[in-house]
């Protein structure tokens, strides 16, 4: 039923509305769209029977310009590039125009859905009390992987609006700009401009969306809104402008300005709604009152900043004034407005968006080195190297102030120590819940954990230090297995447990499942987090502390993506989930929070999720002993796997030489570089996750997605454990979701496209390595969902899929024919280094998750 929706709404309108682009007047767009289609054909067939890229592009030329040089060759690929570009964002804008029709917004997954069936089995009064202490945060970060452009993503938002209404002239109209509209970034943007383009969504779509849940949960429970207890149960967090890791160009300057436009953002928001407001509210000792909070907000803005107001809870005493004389003196007409208006206000406060600072713990330990070397005694550093870890804590711990002047310390450390001052004005200018998190990266030890906190200590008023949450990051295999003794160290360590004491008894710790995955692959590294959190909260709650876990995600499965509903509703009482806290970025920001329609959605599913689990025990979120002992047998089958993959003599060198991760720094979409080593060295351990599982993703090969699944799957099987794992999947939500978000990255996955590399003197082996894995994941996961095939459950998706693979499908040959050149050996590397990065925008913007 869904595959036929999907297929009315959006495959077949595509169709239509793609026939558009060949009436464009723009020159060579007509020739160009009607040889597409033969370039798409050479391609299918081509590919079926065994051609490579080359032979297939050779043919299209023959076919298409005879005898003409290979100038006109390339510039009939680079326009074809650039048409299937608009392609691709059509069909983007079909999608979003068709969302609430494709998916049941009130369906599984929703409050309306959930308060449903809260009523049927009469727990409203555990739903009300869970909901006062319940939060979920959506924390939009510094790793943009969307190609489109501002401009670009503004026409996509006016054609969904023009799809929606069947508007013919003004999506013609729109297709027409589009045509003309350049789909790249001139330039590479800056951590404030990063932080300008998500502002656009916090403006426009969670300034919307977040408050249209809640009001719907007040009204659903029948509540007063003065009576509702807890604004921070939808929450947006906030990386640009305060993660410096590994980006050397956010400072502590960009920090402070990146809150105060946070800041501006949503006191423009406010005075919108204050304007909106004053019309209806035009009654005496009403109107007067609206009209102080409105020239008060506008000051703060634009006029007198002195007579502005400072902290929210000014706004809302003015307002609650109001709302008590519309009560007393105008029998509460409209006091709805002002009532939704004054929950907003706590909602968002003078911040919008909670940013966090991120460091990277080795960085800590080199400004440590820095410090201790500048003490008066000069031998302080070789005698602290020699130290137990608990004795450099204790050594850290007695300083009462920093050595000397930080003037001493090279720019470097200076920076970092100024970022303390810079999240201490963010603070003092937006309030304390505008930043109260520092999070460590690549955290192995307690110390890294108290490096972080001693500074704090030491640079922080008292104020804004008892307001701050230090955030361990623990993310490779070996760290995860590590985290809860770490944790455990830290909970003994008088002062920390002082610390946590007075943050309410909670602790947020951070995983991350991108590197987890990077450095362990798939089923290791989704069941070592697993079996993290697990530990995590055990050893927590010994010694009375709520432990909130903060989730690393990607888009991708390969990165932690998928279907998060399922994952969240799976995890069951041994892990604590008081909050769910996801980073989100890339295109999953604009594909799943781009929109209202999809933000609530994709929200409400978050939410729901997690008071599921609270709310209705299920068997199935509980894994017995013996379910256990299969997943780690499979986790670590797999991880072996995996692990020699990795330490294959090829394993680098394919990426740097064969695949476009090289060209990931030139696509000027992020302020990061792609690596955290030095320029032209590339190292593994140094990879960034973005350009690492997107340059898999840009060869069709999607290893992190699905290497070793297929190998622990049969091994198991060839054990006589078959049945006992397809019971674990039909019986374990956890492990379904798993597998079915690996069954994502397989479906997304196309080796014929580089079938070529197989008889690669250099790389055929290593080649063959892969295509092996994947032909024997592809069997066992569709052996163990029954033979129903890939993305069975899921057939939105597999009709997404289908039909962005076969738009992109031409943009898959050329890159793959300028790589196949390059290696062949050509005279003019430039061009086809320049078809390669052409060729990436497409691949990624159709796929909406690739990196």
């Amino acid at each position: 039923m869904k595959k036929l929706k999907y297929k009315d709404e959006v495959a077949t309108r595509y169709t239509a509305y793609n026939s558009l682009f060949l009436d464009l007047p723009y020159d060579h767009i007509y020739r160009t769209g009607t040889l597409l289609p033969i370039l798409e054909q050479l391609s299918t067939q081509g590919f079926e029977n065994g051609k490579d890229p080359v032979e297939i592009i050779n043919q299209f030329k023959r076919e298409i310009l005879g005898d003409k040089e290979e100038k006109q060759l390339h510039q009939l690929l680079f326009q074809l590039i650039q048409y299937v570009e608009r392609q691709v964002l059509l069909f983007d804008s079909i999608e979003d125009a068709a969302f609430e029709k494709i998916f049941n917004v009130e369906g599984k997954g929703s409050v309306k859905e959930l308060i449903g069936r809260v009523r049927h089995t009469n727990k409203i009064e555990e739903l009300q009390e869970k909901l006062k202490t319940f939060s979920v945060r959506i924390v939009l970060t510094a790793h943009p992987t969307q190609f489109y452009p501002g401009n670009v993503l503004a026409i996509n938002t006016d054609l969904e609006d023009a799809i929606r209404k069947d508007d013919l002239a003004s999506i013609n109209s729109l297709m027409l700009q589009l045509g003309k509209t350049p789909f790249i970034n001139k330039e590479k943007p800056t951590p404030y401009d990063e932080a300008v383009s998500l502002c656009w969504y916090l403006e426009n779509v969670f300034y919307k969306s977040i408050p249209a849940i809640i009001y719907d949960l007040v009204e659903e429970l029948e509540e007063p809104w003065e009576d509702w207890v807890n604004p921070d149960l939808l929450t947006v967090g906030f990386w640009p402008g305060g993660d410096r890791d590994g980006n050397p160009f956010v400072t502590h300057n960009i920090t402070v300005k990146v809150a105060d436009r946070l800041r501006e953002t949503i006191l423009k928001c406010y005075y919108r709604d204050l304007r909106a407001i004053r019309r209806r509210l035009t009654f005496k000792g009403v109107e007067n009152k609206i009209l102080e909070a409105e020239q008060h907000v506008y000051n703060a803005l634009y006029g007198d900043k002195s007579k502005g107001f400072k902290q929210p809870e000014e706004l809302i005493d003015v307002l609650r004034e109001a709302l008590h004389n519309l009560r007393n003196e105008h029998k509460g007409i409209f006091s709805e407005l002002l009532e939704k208006f004054i929950l907003k206000v706590r909602i968002f406060g003078f911040h919008f968006s909670i940013m966090d600072i991120r460091q990277d713990s080795r960085k800590h330990d080199a400004l440590w080195e820095d410090i201790l070397s500048n003490e008066d005694d000069k031998s302080i550093v070789a005698q602290y190297e020699k130290m137990q870890e608990e004795d450099k804590i204790n050594h850290l711990l007695s300083f009462n102030s920093l050595p000397h002047d930080v003037s001493i310390y090279n720019d470097f450390h200076q920076e970092m120590l100024k970022s303390f001052d810079a999240l201490e004005e963010v603070k003092k200018r937006n309030g304390h819940r505008a930043c109260h998190r520092y999070i460590i990266s690549n955290c192995q030890s307690a110390l890294h954990v108290m490096e972080v906190f001693q500074l704090a200590r030491l640079k922080l008023s008292s104020d804004a230090y008892e307001s701050l949450d230090i955030v361990p990051l623990f993310e490779t295999i070996d760290d995860l297995a590590n985290a809860s003794g770490v944790m455990k160290q830290l909970y003994e360590i008088p002062a920390y447990r002082e610390h946590v004491k007075n943050r309410g008894d909670k602790q947020t710790i951070m995983v991350g499942f991108s590197d987890g995955t990077k450095d362990g692959g798939y089923l290791r590294a989704n069941w070592s987090i697993f079996q993290a959190k697990e530990a995590l909260t055990e050893i927590s709650r010994e010694y009375g502390i709520k432990v909130i876990f903060f989730d690393g995600r990607g888009g991708p499965p390969a990165r932690g993506g998928g279907n998060m509903h399922d994952f969240y509703a799976s995890l069951g009482s041994k892990i604590e989930d008081e909050e769910v806290q996801v980073t989100i970025q890339g295109q999953t920001i604009s594909s799943n929070y781009g929109k209202v329609g999809s933000c609530r959605y994709n929200m409400e599913q978050l939410l729901s999720a997690g008071l599921e689990n609270h709310l209705f025990e299920s068997d199935n979120r509980m894994l017995n002993e013996e379910e256990r002992e299969l997943l780690s047998q499979l986790a670590e089958i797999a991880y072996q796997l995996y692990k020699d993959f990795k330490g294959h003599d090829k394993f680098t060198s394919y990426l740097g030489d064969v695949t476009p991760l090289k060209y990931f720094g030139d696509t000027n979409i992020g302020s990061r570089p792609t690596s955290r080593g030095k320029k032209g060295e590339l190292k593994f351990e140094d990879l960034r996750a973005i350009p690492f599982v997107g340059a898999w993703a840009q060869m069709k090969q999607n290893i992190p997605g699905f290497y070793g699944v297929g190998t622990a799957l049969h091994s198991l099987k060839s054990k006589g454990k078959g049945k006992d794992v397809k019971q674990l999947y039909r019986d374990s939500l956890f492990f379904r979701t798993l597998l079915g978000n690996s069954m994502q990255s397989i479906a997304k996955s196309f080796y014929p496209a580089t079938a070529y590399l197989s008889k690669d003197e250099d790389y055929g082996e290593f080649w063959q390595l892969m295509k092996k894995e994947f032909d024997l994941s592809k069997d066992e996961l569709d052996d163990i969902s029954g033979k129903k095939g890939i993305l069975h459950e899921a057939p939105v998706s597999q009709a997404s899929i289908a039909i962005r693979e076969k738009i992109v499908l031409p943009l898959i040959t050329i890159q793959q024919y300028a790589i196949q050149k390059l290696r062949e050996g050509v005279k003019d590397e430039e061009i086809y280094k320049k078809l390669i990065l052409r060729s990436m925008f497409g691949i990624v913007n159709a796929a909406r998750n690739a990196a």
